[in-house]
């Protein structure tokens, strides 16, 4: 590997046990695009980017991540199927076992960052076993200077070993693969998974503690763009709600497309340096940005090439999560640095598969504090094992597999900088309307960013009677008209020429709703509880 990787640069890894000096460090973009072709672990794609395969696992694995219970988590993480604890000692064996492996490995080595204020910046290094897991990490934390990697300490390291398995009888671990936060030793160990998202969902998962606990600031797994006149907006969604697609608007410059803060001081910050999207049925049409963004330093993920190296984005027969990765300067509209003032509006997205939910609709803020704990869109079939019709998915706060603290928690916090800032929140429905998944049609993504951008501009009017409907159902405010999106869309019940069939499926959205929030309902105020649905099936 030597005789075709110009390493200048060296570094010792003995603070970590690892003593041999085959380390590879801070190779750039293209070195580690052309390594991993050299050594048969990726191809490249006409559009120059790197196609790889990340094996057996191509998503997260949420049952297999863990954090070490020590005197930092014990008393204020959320311990259950979401924080499952690990104990200090069992870590510290498994950290071992991983080093030795590492040991009899050529490694790639990386220090970057997390946070693109100042303030709140945190060093990260990363040891990675494959080369491209290490271009992924050029792609998604933020890079140093030459300047800064002069005095460049780290504060946080994350251990990538794919190709570790653990013994899980031995090690304490659930299966072979396994991903864990240890705040004592300030290290991300993951081993026997090459899915890329474990690296920067560790970092992140990680910041969702110290920001709120030591920093008074909300984590958010959101994305965020700002307008011309300094007005920043905030999308929550889960995977698959368009929450990248959506903030990535040709007359919005993109603070960032997954993870931020939200400080004290009323600023949003990035905490990343790239995007990682999702680029199932991806178009030059419909995605744009996207798509020009995907050129020499992307990485596909588990996508199909055909024999010119063309990708075929409807091709899911590995994974419906193809994903590309891609450093945030492939997206020309981007605010630098990736910080945003003056929060004028919050957007959750949801893509209801029950196609109930008004396509936009105004949220109180009880309202908003209720949608943001419960955190819903909807599975459809074929995406999961066993899923043959339309089923409620709830991820409290849009991220619960990366919020080791209670969801109340974070639901306070933005409830109170929602109150400071004074900002507007809408609830948007990019899910199916004409009926449910199957006999309905997705929402036309021409009229979710035209109701957007309505919102965006103030064009929807003042919440008044004559300007707003009160879903009679979910209690939320739908307006009655918007630029550019016809009428007969904005009401759900509408859409589908069945009232009786319509409110059959609403009412079993609703009990949906009012079942998952039972486990939350003890740290709920009474208000933030009636800002869930009021209206029951019999």
């Amino acid at each position: 590997m030597d005789a075709f990787i110009p390493t200048t640069k060296t570094i010792s890894l003995k603070r970590y046990g690892i003593e041999h000096n085959k380390i590879h460090y801070q190779l750039s973009s293209k070195e580690l695009h052309d390594v991993t072709i050299e050594m048969d672990m990726g191809k490249e794609a006409s559009s120059g980017s790197l196609a790889v395969n990340t094996g057996e696992f191509t998503g997260r694995s949420p049952m297999d991540r863990f954090i070490v219970k020590d005197a930092i988590t014990e008393d204020k993480v959320w311990w259950g199927n979401i924080n499952i604890p690990f104990e200090s000692e069992k870590f510290d064996k498994l950290y071992d076992k991983v080093i030795a492996y590492m040991n009899e490995k050529e490694l790639f080595v990386r220090d970057c960052y997390a946070c693109a204020d100042e303030g709140y910046k945190l060093n990260i290094r990363v040891v990675n076993e494959y080369p491209w897991s290490n271009m992924f990490a050029y792609n998604m934390f933020l890079r140093p200077t030459e300047s800064e990697l002069e005095e460049f300490e780290p504060e946080w390291t994350v251990i990538n070993a794919p190709g570790f398995m653990a013994d899980a009888e031995v090690d304490g671990t659930r299966q072979h693969n396994f991903a864990i936060l240890n705040f004592s030793r300030k290290i991300a160990l993951i081993g026997g998974t090459g899915y890329t998202g474990e690296i920067k969902k560790g970092i992140f998962s990680a910041l969702n503690f110290i920001l709120p606990v030591f920093k008074n600031t909300l984590p958010m797994h959101c994305s965020a763009n700002v307008g011309d006149e300094g007005d920043t907006a905030i999308f929550f969604g889960l995977s698959g709600t368009g929450k990248t697609t959506l903030s990535t608007d040709p007359n919005r410059k993109l603070i960032g497309d997954d993870e931020h803060g939200w400080t004290a001081e009323n600023t949003v910050f990035n905490f990343e340096g790239g995007c990682y999207a999702k680029v199932i049925d991806l178009s030059k049409e419909n995605e744009p940005e996207i798509y020009g963004a995907i050129k020499k330093g992307a990485i596909l993920e588990n996508v199909i090439l055909d024999d010119k190296g063309a990708v075929d984005f409807s091709d899911t027969s590995i994974t419906q999560n193809t994903r590309v990765s891609y450093p945030i300067y492939h997206i020309e509209n981007i605010q630098q640095p990736s910080i945003g003032k003056n929060v004028k509006n919050i957007f959750f997205l949801t893509a209801d598969a029950f196609g109930v939910l008004p396509p936009i609709s105004k949220l109180t803020p009880a309202q908003a504090a209720y949608h943001f704990i419960s955190g819903y869109t909807a599975k459809v079939a074929g995406t999961e094992a066993g899923v043959v019709e339309p089923q409620p998915s709830f991820s409290a706060c849009f991220g619960a597999p990366f919020m080791p603290l209670h969801p109340a928690k974070y639901a306070e916090m933005l409830s109170k900088k929602m109150k400071e800032s004074g900002v507007d929140v809408w609830l948007i429905n990019t899910g199916w309307t004409g009926g449910p998944y199957g006999v309905g049609t997705r929402m036309k993504l021409k009229y979710t960013r035209a109701m957007i951008s309505a919102a965006l501009n103030g064009e929807l009017g003042l919440y008044s009677y004559d300007k707003y409907h009160i879903h009679s159902v979910f209690g939320v405010a739908q307006p009655r008209e918007c630029p550019g999106v016809p009428t007969s869309v904005l009401s759900p019940r509408a859409t589908w020429n069945n009232d009786d069939a319509y409110y059959k499926t609403a009412f079993k959205l609703t009990n949906a709703f009012r079942e998952n929030f039972k486990k939350f309902e003890s740290y709920a105020s009474e208000e933030i509880r009636r800002g869930g649905p009021q209206r029951y099936a019999f």
